[in-house]
């Protein structure tokens, strides 16, 4: 009698000969069927899927990248649907065991999505530098992300750097040249068109005359300029289909072709891309077919986007231990990032300040809506989140304790960065400017302002008023309770808005940080932010405001507070002052803090009975 075998090793014969079977079909010359996806779409649809754009990241996306309209429609006061999608029912083959369908019913009428998707995707064009070196592995994860992004609408212009240069080597000129043809042959490897352009683009020397697309006078002008015949490669390029990829070359006052720093190179390609697009919108370049469709090979020149792709991400903060900032405002924090900047990342990140600098320049001449990125190699992937929700990976206006915890919060972190907008902090009612002010609260609520009663109320109870920009946002915090209690005023978020038209460029979290360095952050080194407030020194008080119970902001709330409590209709939000928990957890050493502190007794009953006692400010 033969014994049976046991059940281990049956299964392990069974998973043996399965992935012999899987190998065998794989290495078998078959056509694949015509559902199958390839590795690198699966790829493609999970990082889609990874960057879980919100509906008003959709509506952005679709508003960029989304086909034109073919003609042009009237400015309605309500936002844009987005479309909803109809899967029509499958359609069976006719037998005598099956109802015979009729023609109307098979006439299903195509869904708005699948119709646009049908359409001709309107490309972006944006600026991407790509500062090797980089073994072929890396380059190949970098070209794939670069394709990826094209698929969805942005084509890179790509200016290629690379740092391993022999020194005394007779033609500099050899190594960028062959860096280029490596990056072309990558990204047709991932069945990408792509075009090397060895010629220069561009001129030595600031552009004389000026320059008229500065949004910042005080900011340096290129070392380079370009007119727009200068970039006839690069239109050629993307007209045809192709990802141009630029040596950095630039033509001398003698007309010589010299080699330039890839960052002069860019900025000055900034600047001229978007007189070229302001050169092609003036005369009407976006040509349609006799049928109205858009034209497939119409592409903005404007860069929408600044990509740095390096071998060290973003730039260090000293606020997470040289981890790189999430999000910088750089109309506010590009002075006190060098001044923080530690002396021994220049090792680790060699280019990071020079790196900061083009973004700076370069969003000086891009659309306020721009955004730069600055990523490494080993997180391609996050371009696409990037571009879907122009967002940073990790939201800087997290608590700091989530921050230090969060997994996906690594050294190769990319850090995104916009002009943003400068702020201010303000303590005295007679400083604020009313009119704006009441305009800047009707426009977020959508309500209208109790001015009188209003502006009375913070003459006797204002603490500090935060102000973005020239009133694009705002956070108005209170001192509440009883005059003549003993007990330390509460803490109240009374208002926190910010205009409709700057809700996802970024200024929510710049107000909530700043929010966070004048309250409950305050004491810590991280809180120290030039915001012209208290610049880190104090005690942070714990921080508290209301929301109805229905406010679709709430999840936004939940994220960013310490607890919550439900008083009927209203939503009660505390975030606690970081400070004090910082120094009962250092008392208590490696013992858990408690669940509830002896601070802690009778505060929610104080707030429960206090907050709601606050008038409404709305008629």
């Amino acid at each position: 009698m033969i014994p049976k075998p046991s059940l281990t090793k049956a299964r392990s014969q069974t998973f043996k000969a399965f992935y012999a079977t899987i190998r065998s079909l794989r290495n078998r010359p078959t056509e694949a069927p015509a559902d199958f996806t390839p590795p690198e779409e699966n790829d493609f649809i999970l990082s889609i899927l990874r960057s879980n754009p919100s509906l008003r990241d959709t509506r952005s996306y679709l508003a960029s990248f989304g086909a034109l309209p073919n003609k042009p429609q009237a400015k309605s006061a309500t936002p844009p649907h987005v479309p909803e999608i109809v899967i029509p029912p499958p359609v069976h083959k006719t037998s005598t065991s099956l109802p015979k369908i009729s023609d109307k019913q098979q006439q299903v009428q195509p869904s708005p999505v699948i119709t646009s998707i049908l359409n001709p995707v309107y490309r972006r064009t944006a600026l991407v530098k790509v500062h090797g070196p980089f073994t072929d592995v890396q380059l190949d994860s970098i070209t794939r992300g670069l394709v990826y992004l094209e698929k969805l609408g942005l084509v890179s212009v790509i200016v290629v750097e690379n740092d391993d240069r022999v020194i005394g080597e007779p033609d500099k000129r050899s190594r960028i040249m062959d860096e280029v043809m490596r990056v072309v042959t990558s990204l047709e490897r991932h069945g990408a068109r792509a075009r090397p352009v060895v010629g220069p683009v561009a001129r030595l020397g600031p552009k004389p005359g000026g320059d008229e697309f500065s949004s910042d006078p005080k900011c340096d002008p290129p070392e380079t300029h370009a007119y727009p015949h200068d970039l006839v490669p690069i239109r050629s390029s993307l007209r045809a289909g192709e990802i141009p990829v630029v040596a950095p070359l630039a033509l001398d006052s003698f007309c010589r072709s010299v080699r330039v720093d890839a960052n002069d190179l860019i900025a000055g390609l900034a600047s001229s891309m978007m007189e070229a697009a302001a050169h092609d919108h003036n005369h009407s370049a976006r040509s349609e077919h006799e049928d109205g469709t858009t034209d497939p090979n119409a592409i903005d020149l404007t860069p929408l986007r600044l990509m740095i792709i390096n071998q060290h991400g973003g730039v260090p903060s000293y606020a997470r231990s040289g981890y790189p900032h999430l999000l910088i405002n750089l109309n506010q924090e590009y002075e006190h990032i060098q001044e923080t900047f530690d002396p021994k990342w220049k090792s680790s990140h060699p280019t990071a300040l020079s790196d900061l600098a083009l973004a700076r320049t370069c969003l000086n001449y891009m659309p306020p809506a721009s955004s730069a990125i600055m990523v490494s190699h080993k997180s391609p992937s996050s371009l696409i989140g990037n571009l879907i929700t122009n967002k940073p990976a990790v939201s800087s206006s997290l608590p700091h304790a989530l921050l230090q915890g969060n997994l996906r919060l690594t050294p190769h972190t990319p850090t995104l960065l916009r002009r943003g907008l400068p702020i201010q902090v303000i303590r005295s009612l007679a400083d604020l400017d009313k009119e704006k002010m009441t305009a800047l609260l009707e426009q977020s609520f959508g309500r209208t302002l109790n001015q009188d009663a209003f502006y009375k109320r913070l003459e006797k109870s204002l603490d500090f008023v935060i102000i973005v920009g020239d009133y694009a946002g705002t956070a108005i915090v209170t001192n509440e309770g009883r005059p003549d209690s003993k007990e330390a005023p509460i803490s109240y978020l009374d208002k926190f808005a910010v205009l409709p038209s700057h809700q996802g460029d970024g200024t929510v979290d710049f107000l909530w940080v700043a929010l966070h360095d004048e309250s409950y952050g305050l004491g810590h080194p991280f809180s120290a932010n030039p915001n012209g407030g208290k610049g880190g020194m104090g005690e942070g008080r714990d921080l508290v405001w209301r929301s109805r119970s229905n406010n679709p902001v709430n999840k936004w709330y939940f994220e960013r507070s310490t607890g919550h409590m439900r008083m009927g209709e209203w939503v009660l939000f505390w975030s606690d002052a970081e400070k004090h928990l910082k120094i009962e957890q250092g008392r208590r050493g490696s013992e858990a803090l408690s669940y509830i502190e002896d601070w802690e007794h009778g505060r929610l009953a104080r707030w429960a009975d206090e907050i709601p006692k606050i008038p409404s400010a709305w008629k």
